[in-house]
């Protein structure tokens, strides 16, 4: 069989759902490449992902097969491919890509996780499909899960580099989770998120306890989700206070995907340019 992939989101991030598919078909003997338009016709099976509920879907020609959280939430790719080893060939990475759990308990009003995946529940282990001595983990709370831990625990003991791309929970990280997360080789920043005001007292204690660790590197990277600017105002300069790096995420409905305000997208351009951040208040920002 001849096997088309593509992807309708314009990112730079890999497409963990394609690669897994065509890991499995390389595997049953068929000829995987990207989609092109010009060869529609010759595909036997076409594969089209959109992870974003913003992004436009395109419309392919041939026998086409839409997935993707963009498409449709309850699509699911069945267990024999979910669970095969990625082909990271497919983008040339030279770091591994994965979950170890699904889901979150929390129900955060903004978050599609719940409504997709329900409660934390375990996925995989890490040797499922680890082929380098870096790892990107797209956990969306994996601190909230025994089975989380028992897996940062074999991350440890792997000595493997580890990013925990969408960042960890603030609130579940007491002395002894700092002191476990010190001993980890971190790949990126240490990633956190500070959402709403209430986060801001456990963001505190968070930060003090990995530095108290000595948790390296010792830049705190942290994802913020923007709904108003003067609310977001202080948040952001509280973490500025903890000397951790802010990273702005405009409010966007996944619902009605309306997009968010010219205001927030302009707070969010300020906050998220580093050098301009740091030298320029936001009331003297002029772009």
């Amino acid at each position: 069989m001849k096997i088309g992939l593509h992807s309708s989101d314009k990112t730079k991030f890999p497409n963990l759902a394609l690669m897994k598919l065509s890991a499995y078909h390389k595997k049953n003997g068929d000829t995987v490449g990207w989609y092109d338009d010009l060869w529609a016709t010759k595909y036997d099976q076409i594969y089209s992902s959109k992870v974003f509920t913003f992004t436009q879907k395109d419309k392919l020609f041939g026998n086409v097969q839409y997935g993707g959280t963009g498409n449709d939430i309850k699509i699911k790719l069945p267990d024999e491919i979910e669970h095969a080893c990625p082909d990271y060939n497919l983008y040339g990475l030279d770091y591994s890509l994965g979950f170890l759990t699904r889901g979150c308990p929390n129900k955060c009003p903004w978050c599609i996780v719940p409504e997709k995946e329900g409660g934390i529940k375990a996925h995989a282990d890490i040797k499922e499909f680890l082929q380098h001595n870096k790892v990107v983990l797209m956990d969306n709370n994996i601190l909230a899960s025994e089975y989380g831990i028992q897996q940062i625990e074999k991350l440890i003991k792997l000595k493997v580099k580890v990013d925990f791309n969408q960042g960890l929970d603030c609130r579940l990280i007491d002395d002894s989770v700092a002191k476990l997360l010190s001993k980890i080789k971190w790949l990126h920043p240490i990633r956190l998120a500070c959402d709403t005001q209430s986060q801001m007292e456990p963001i505190q204690k968070a930060v003090r306890l990995l530095r108290w660790h000595n948790a390296r590197p010792a830049r705190y990277f942290v994802y913020c989700l923007i709904k108003k600017v003067d609310e977001a105002t202080e948040r952001i300069k509280f973490l500025k206070g903890l000397y951790c790096e802010p990273f702005a995420q405009p409010y966007r409905d996944f619902k009605s995907n309306i997009e968010p305000s010219k205001e927030l997208k302009r707070f969010a351009r300020w906050v998220n340019h580093t050098a301009v951040f740091n030298s320029v208040p936001y009331e003297d920002y002029t772009a």
